[in-house]
């Protein structure tokens, strides 16, 4: 079973080291895949096609998160429980997130569950490093490990 963290758009500066840093601490079980669609379309059009490399990118068979504003916000010890019990299913877990328009509703459809990180909009270089954290978080959580403090 592997997690993988399929996003729009390149993490560069201070992000890409935040993420590089998670990805070392989760080790081999985790993939963070970065995609590109052409800007010059409009934004319609654009996420469109955004919404074609995530779709064609998602293994067979992997549970989906979607990072959306409309997805469930929740605490990261109910995080940890969703984790572990996607982990105990067996297959490989995909966590989307979408570029600067956000999702289509056809990734929202492919979704098995919606997460999201509270009302707020949050840049979608930050969040990659945010999901990365609360994996890491959960692991943690999951472990009894005192890095979480309530």
């Amino acid at each position: 079973m592997k997690i993988f963290i399929l996003a729009i758009g390149k993490t560069r500066g201070v992000e890409a080291e935040w993420v590089a840093e998670y990805q070392k601490r989760l080790g081999a079980t985790i993939a963070v895949q970065e995609f590109a669609a052409p800007k010059s379309l409009p934004p319609a059009e654009t996420q469109k096609n955004e919404a074609q490399l995530l779709l064609k990118a998602i293994p067979a068979k992997a549970f989906v998160v979607v990072l959306d504003e409309r997805g469930k916000d929740m605490g990261s010890r109910d995080f940890a429980a969703k984790l572990g019990a996607w982990q105990g299913g067996g297959n490989d877990i995909v966590f989307i997130i979408g570029g600067a328009d956000g999702v289509t509703d056809k990734i929202r459809a492919r979704a098995d569950f919606m997460l999201s990180f509270g009302r707020l909009t949050w840049p979608h270089r930050l969040v990659r490093v945010m999901v990365l954290e609360q994996i890491y978080r959960a692991r943690q959580i999951i472990a009894g490990h005192p890095y979480h403090r309530d």
